[in-house]
């Protein structure tokens, strides 16, 4: 099993960025966090890196069920997102598969269908962002 969904999408960086976040609202998910590694590399380590954008998104309703259901799953969330630029006007997004991820957790059995249902949602989104 892998632990992402991968897809190419063709585009400026900035503007896959903002794809995947208004594919992310259309299933649900807000952006509740947002790390810009090519930054925080430079500015902490002096070091140049490819545009590299880490986005924590969250379905609220989804995530509080698998709270519900397993009060120590918030180690595993929010679902992190991926985009980075592979040059030559291809940008790579990957999700985490929430499948995987969950697969660890003692009540598997409790939620999995919670982590069917959104890695279902972020393979949806990063789908439409390669179309």
């Amino acid at each position: 099993m892998t632990y992402h969904i991968t897809a190419m999408a063709k585009g400026g960086f900035d503007e896959v960025c903002d794809r995947v976040v208004a594919e992310l609202k259309k299933e649900g998910f807000g952006v509740l966090t947002e790390i810009d590694v090519k930054s925080t590399l430079k500015a902490k380590l002096g070091v140049d890196f490819r545009p590299y954008r880490i986005l924590g998104a969250c379905n609220p309703p989804l995530a509080h069920q698998v709270l519900e259901a397993e009060d120590k799953v918030g180690v595993l969330l929010p679902c992190n997102v991926v985009v980075q630029d592979r040059g030559d006007g291809n940008v790579e997004v990957s999700a985490m598969d929430p499948a995987a991820a969950m697969s660890v957790v003692e009540n598997v059995d409790k939620i999995a269908a919670i982590a069917g249902a959104v890695r279902d949602k972020l393979q949806r989104v990063v789908d439409a962002v390669a179309a």
